[in-house]
């Protein structure tokens, strides 16, 4: 007997993690059929277009990557933040109940204050710090209050060398330039590569049929910000074409956690 092939819904997929899995898995999974929806196909926020999708076609799972994640720009504006991190998430998440499909959730290291000097664990209190990340966790809340079949995982520094707007891309764009870099030393975290991810979420959740609930996932090198620069400047042999300096203190608007590892 054939095996039924498992569906899965991917929003927000223009951002660098669902182009990601579609690179790594849309075309060469046979047995997982994949539909993915970028804003301009499916706006979270709007309920009318998440029940046409969803009534449309049945789905085992759904990878939510659509997400508001301008930091700065959340603490001017923390509505457009909450829309789409909380009420968005919500909307999401009754769909998918209504559905029985399980939702896949990517949030962030920004629901943590910062203040512990070890790698934060699932079961430690979330204290968010900025707008950013208050949405993030009000989106996770949403998730728990309405959904018993979810996945939030939890992510630091997310980066694709090939696609979105990240920081990685930002150094070795700036650094081919020419154009001096001057990057903190005061946050510490652990950047994640997409395929990295997109890998854990397929193979480990969906695949491996994890348990239910909260996920901390990131790669395990803890660096500052100055560090990940200096590392992506090596690794595309740019370390001698550009000044690189080392900056104790960042002024931002949005605060940010000093230290946000994830165990």
């Amino acid at each position: 007997m054939k095996k039924e092939k498992t569906t899965i819904l991917v929003t927000g997929s223009e951002g660098q993690l669902g182009k990601t899995i579609q690179e790594l898995y849309a075309s060469n999974d046979s047995d997982i059929d994949f539909t993915f929806v970028s804003k301009e196909d499916l706006d979270i926020t709007n309920e009318s277009e998440l029940k046409a999708v969803f009534s449309a076609s049945e789905f085992n799972y759904c990878i939510n990557c659509a997400a508001y994640t301008n930091v700065e720009q959340a603490e001017k504006t923390p509505d457009i933040a909450f829309k789409v991190n909380a009420e968005g998430v919500k909307n999401l998440a009754k769909i998918c109940s209504e559905h029985n499909t399980t939702l896949i959730h990517i949030s962030t290291d920004y629901v943590f204050d910062g203040q512990k000097r070890k790698p934060y664990l699932v079961t430690d209190k979330p204290n968010p710090i900025n707008e950013y990340g208050k949405s993030k966790l009000l989106g996770e809340q949403h998730i728990q209050e309405i959904i018993d079949k979810y996945y939030i995982v939890r992510v630091s520094w997310l980066f694709s060398k090939n696609y979105g707007k990240n920081f990685y891309r930002f150094i070795v764009d700036n650094a081919r330039q020419g154009t001096p870099l001057t990057i903190t030393t005061d946050q510490m975290g652990s950047p994640t590569s997409a395929e990295d991810l997109a890998n854990y979420i397929v193979e480990d959740i969906i695949n491996g049929q994890s348990e239910y609930g909260i996920k901390h996932f990131s790669n395990s090198t803890q660096m500052t910000w100055y560090d990940f620069a200096k590392t992506i400047l090596e690794e595309n042999d740019l370390i001698e074409k550009v000044d690189l300096k080392p900056l104790d203190k960042f002024k931002t608007i949005a605060r940010r956690p000093k230290y946000s590892v994830l165990g």
